[in-house]
């Protein structure tokens, strides 16, 4: 037990990043497969693009308030145990999935489903972090979101395996995700629940998964909308710059098709970089806060570049997506900062909650994205829209992250009292 403990690469980081490699590709799935998908279901191109927006925000909604639900269960049930059920759940889903007839059907399916997919990557930090010496727990946590992130390049081959030329084989793609999530539980059975939970379980007088307690001290209330609001470039980056980079690169004029799948799953592929290499550049610079704004300042870099493709080529497009990817590349140490700023009674609570505000926050910035182009001159009003929407994105974000606290190196064995 001792060992496994000291050890980086234990059961307990290779089942989160196995779990996290079937989450994200369940997660991404949809904005790889969005556009034959709902073509198969008899709707055009303008339909395509509305309803394609509607369905990922509804997901995104899903997402919200399965990691209020996940994050409670976490600190009052187990880490463990949410592990388990919210795996169950989005397995389900993605079967249901393949078996929607309508785009209805669609959004209530991967409203479902996101609730499930809610549960993952905050329990599995939770464990990892409260399992693995403090010395090694950036480093641990980076592993399971690089090796989970590939899950998006999968999804992206599966769909180029599965789906033909008239759009099906789209319904096959969630059947396999919907498998994957099975054979992960077979996997999760050896893993140990983590100690510093199993100490509190049994204590009734402290307070164990308590949401509102985030909201009734100020210190702590600072700390936790700073956690979220520091991710705000990842899915700004994913939800709009990416999935809808096909019609960002007819508005740049841009020198052939761009498909937002092979866009995703490129960007995918360079995350898992530096979802990897910023735990070691956090453990170089011995600072979680310095290692997130090198990893900001990239993202920013490269969102400057993406606006300015006038007229590329499709591989200079591809280069940028790789770029964006790159630098977004901080979605487990943000969680891991997030964890480590609370005690282990509201721990889970926090780590599942504050990705998945994240995630939904995708609602507020697309929202943001489409109000903006009806104030805008027509013909520019996407790109202009996008790049605006892009400016008060990082503006927060680099806020956030000025006022966060540094907790690199922190003992996790304390409570919230």
């Amino acid at each position: 037990m001792n060992q496994q403990r000291g050890k980086i690469f234990n059961l307990a980081v290779i089942v989160a990043a196995l779990g996290y490699f079937v989450d994200i590709y369940d997660l991404l799935l949809y904005s790889i497969i969005r556009v034959p998908s709902l073509r198969s279901l008899g709707l055009d191109e303008d339909a395509v693009a509305k309803k394609g927006l509607f369905i990922i925000n509804i997901q995104m909604l899903g997402l919200l308030i399965g990691g209020i639900i996940w994050g409670i269960l976490g600190d009052k049930k187990g880490r463990l145990k949410v592990l388990f059920a919210s795996i169950i759940l989005y397995s389900l889903g993605n079967i249901a999935n393949g078996f929607v007839n309508t785009p209805e059907q669609y959004a209530w399916v991967r409203f479902f489903t996101g609730m499930g997919l809610a549960g993952e990557l905050g329990a599995g930090i939770t464990l990892v972090s409260e399992l693995i010496p403090k010395e090694k727990r950036g480093i641990a946590t980076s592993l399971v979101a690089g090796i989970g992130l590939t899950g998006a390049v999968l999804a992206y081959f599966v769909s180029k395996s599965f789906i033909s030329a008239d759009g099906s084989g789209w319904r096959t793609c969630y059947f396999i995700g919907g498998a994957l999530g099975f054979l992960l539980l077979l996997l999760r059975i050896g893993v140990l629940e983590s100690g510093m939970f199993k100490t509190v379980e049994g204590d009734k007088k402290v307070r164990k998964g308590d949401f509102l307690m985030l909201f009734k001290n100020g210190r702590r209330l600072k700390k936790y909308l700073t956690s979220i609001l520091i991710a705000l470039p990842n899915w700004y980056v994913i939800g709009i710059l990416l999935t809808f980079s096909d019609k960002f690169a007819v508005k740049m004029h841009v020198q052939g098709k761009i498909e937002p799948g092979k866009s995703i799953m490129i960007a995918y592929a360079a995350i898992s970089i530096g979802d990897i290499l910023i735990g070691f550049v956090s453990q170089w610079m011995k600072s979680r806060k310095k290692s997130m704004l090198l990893f900001h300042v990239i993202t920013l870099g490269a969102m400057i570049w993406f606006f300015n493709l006038d007229g590329a080529s499709t591989a200079e497009v591809y280069i940028v997506c790789a770029v964006l990817g790159f630098g977004t590349g901080f979605w487990a140490m943000f969680v891991t900062m997030a964890a480590e700023q609370f005690g282990t009674n509201i721990r889970a609570t926090v780590a599942t909650t504050v990705p998945n505000m994240a995630r939904g926050s995708l609602n507020l910035v697309s929202a943001l994205f489409i109000s903006l182009q009806s104030h805008l001159d027509p013909a520019q009003a996407y790109l202009k829209s996008g790049w605006i929407t892009g400016i008060f994105v990082f503006g927060f974000a680099f806020l956030a992250l000025y006022l966060t606290e540094e907790t690199f190196g922190k003992d996790l064995d304390y409570l919230e009292v």
